[in-house]
C-alpha cells in the first residue's frame, strides 16, 4: 500500500507530464519506469535512492542502452 503512494506522483508524471516533452531517453527503461521497478523490486527507501542516482546519471554525456535498476555492487545477467 505504501509503495502505491509512492508510486502514484511517477504515475500521474507518465500520464500527465511525460507526453509533452520530447522523447530524450538515454535509457532503457526510462527513468520513470526504472523508478517504479526499482521501487517494487527494493522497496521505498532502496527504490528512492535508486531512482534519484539514476536521475543524475541521466543526462547528455552519460551512458546510453539498457539499465536495469540494481543495486551498488549488484550484478545481472546482463553483465556477464
Amino acid at each position: 500500500m505504501l509503495r502505491k503512494l509512492f508510486i502514484l506522483p511517477i504515475r500521474a508524471y507518465q500520464l500527465l507530464i511525460a507526453p509533452h516533452l520530447p522523447n530524450a531517453c538515454r535509457y532503457t527503461p526510462s527513468c520513470s519506469n526504472y523508478a517504479i521497478q526499482a521501487i517494487n523490486q527494493y522497496g521505498i527507501l532502496k527504490g528512492v535512492v535508486l531512482g534519484i542516482w539514476r536521475l543524475m546519471r541521466c543526462n547528455p554525456w552519460a551512458k546510453h542502452g539498457y539499465d536495469p535498476p540494481r543495486w551498488f555492487g549488484e550484478h545481472s545477467a546482463v553483465d556477464q
